[in-house]
């Protein structure tokens, strides 16, 4: 009986067998970047594969040929893969996919169970529950021609939904300070009861600004989705002061936060929310580097911040570990990076911090901090042998160390369960029973 805490990440039998794909060699990659449950049991997981070899090139057989592609698997309650999207690389008939490779892919499940795909700058698609179809796209293409053109119908770069179905959203500008391209500006919400369906766009109110630098900014910049105050947001039309200038008010100097950037904002709850500001990034020597989670209320007020992290010995920057999730059914966050996992309360306090210097928790080096689910659990996947981790969150979060010291037990039996079943290669799980879709 495998456990139902471990679940392998899989690749499809049949993208391995098309492409040739040999997990031990040279040029191979699979990353996971996101997952989300539902609150019957499903997990939707979004990944990336591909492959590249600098000789690929020469290679007379098409299916040796380098290829990147990503994908969106559905796992049942049980662990088990039951469909598969696949996207990014043209359908088996030569047709080009009906989804482009996106950047930093998330995903979000929404009330009526549609499957909502975001990714940068402010690409949003809408699948079936089922992965077999897409139901919208809105799209904001990157690249010179394209902001020249302005041709795009964006939405969301990111998508939180919250317990009573508002969404909360990051969205992207264009003619922000120096910078060219479109960037992850806007932090903003839907009001309750506006859906997002293929027919309906749900209209989002801008929260919060991180970067007000907008000189730049000209009509074609504004996005009539995207309010504040009743009209677009642009220019100097949008929230005042900056999330940029709010943090920086207690920095030791007001520069450390100069061209810092915006985090994937977390839900606490259908009116609090945690948005992670980092500081810029050098070539090297980032630990220490400034960073705030800042509390941000429904009407887009700072009402403090996640408190009790050192700068440098909990840095987020080693491993580049950003990611804050929330569980807005019982207003908490958390926060896993190369030294520790944290867990938070919605006023703010540290409420439990787990060291990876403590034996019990060195493993926790090696997971990546996905998602919350509906249920309390924490979704953590390994980097190197691809394996979802559910631990269950107790009530009281004093118990938080010895719920996740047991869950990292259970992943050792989990995974030897899995490794008879499937046989990994390499930690790469390839399975041909769950149904693929070629979007």
């Amino acid at each position: 009986m495998t456990s139902t805490l471990t679940s392998p990440l899989t690749l499809p039998a049949s993208l391995t067998a098309a492409r040739r794909v040999d997990p031990t060699a040279e040029g191979w990659g699979f990353d996971t970047h996101h997952a989300v449950a539902t609150p019957a049991g499903d997990t939707y997981v979004v990944s990336g594969a591909g492959r590249y070899r600098w000789d690929a090139a020469a290679a007379t057989d098409p299916a040796e040929h380098n290829f990147r592609c990503q994908l969106i698997t559905r796992h049942g309650p049980d662990g088990r893969p039951v469909a598969v999207a696949l996207y990014g690389q043209p359908r088996p008939d030569g047709t080009p996919s009906a989804i482009e490779e996106g950047t930093e892919p998330t995903l979000a499940v929404l009330p009526d169970g549609t499957v909502a795909l975001s990714s940068k700058p402010g690409t949003t698609h809408l699948l079936s529950a089922d992965l077999s179809r897409v139901l919208a796209s809105w799209r904001m293409p990157w690249g010179w021609e394209e902001e020249k053109d302005r041709n795009g119908d964006p939405y969301a770069a990111s998508i939180t939904v919250t317990p009573s179905g508002r969404l909360l959203c990051v969205t992207s500008e264009y003619g922000l300070s120096n910078v060219a391209g479109a960037h992850p500006n806007i932090v903003a919400l839907s009001e309750p009861g506006e859906p997002l369906t293929p027919g309906s766009r749900a209209t989002l109110r801008a929260l919060a600004t991180h970067d007000a630098r907008t000189d730049r900014q000209t009509d074609a910049d504004l996005y009539a989705h995207v309010r504040f105050g009743g009209a677009p947001v642009g220019r100097d039309h949008r929230p005042s002061p900056s999330l940029t200038e709010i943090v920086s008010r207690d920095s030791r100097r007001a520069s450390e936060y100069h061209d810092c950037t915006l985090g994937r904002p977390a839900a606490l709850g259908d009116d609090l929310f945690v948005v992670p500001v980092f500081g810029r990034l050098h070539r090297s020597g980032n630990r220490g580097q400034v960073f705030t989670f800042a509390l941000l209320d429904d009407r887009g007020a700072v009402r403090g911040r996640l408190e009790g992290l050192h700068r440098y010995d909990d840095s987020p920057f080693t491993g580049f570990c950003f990611t804050v999730v929330g569980d807005p059914y019982r207003a908490r966050a958390f926060h896993l990076n190369r030294f520790g996992l944290y867990a938070w309360s919605a006023d703010g306090r540290l409420r439990s911090r787990m060291s990876t210097e403590d034996k019990p928790y060195k493993a926790l080096t090696h997971f990546t901090l996905l998602e919350a689910t509906p249920a309390g659990e924490l979704l953590l996947a390994h980097r190197k042998q691809h394996l979802l981790l559910r631990v269950p969150v107790p009530e009281d979060l004093d118990g938080l160390a010895a719920a996740v010291e047991a869950a990292l037990k259970s992943y050792a039996r989990g995974r030897t369960a899995w490794k008879k079943e499937y046989a990994p290669v390499n930690w790469h799980w390839v399975d041909g029973s769950a149904r693929v879709h070629h979007l």
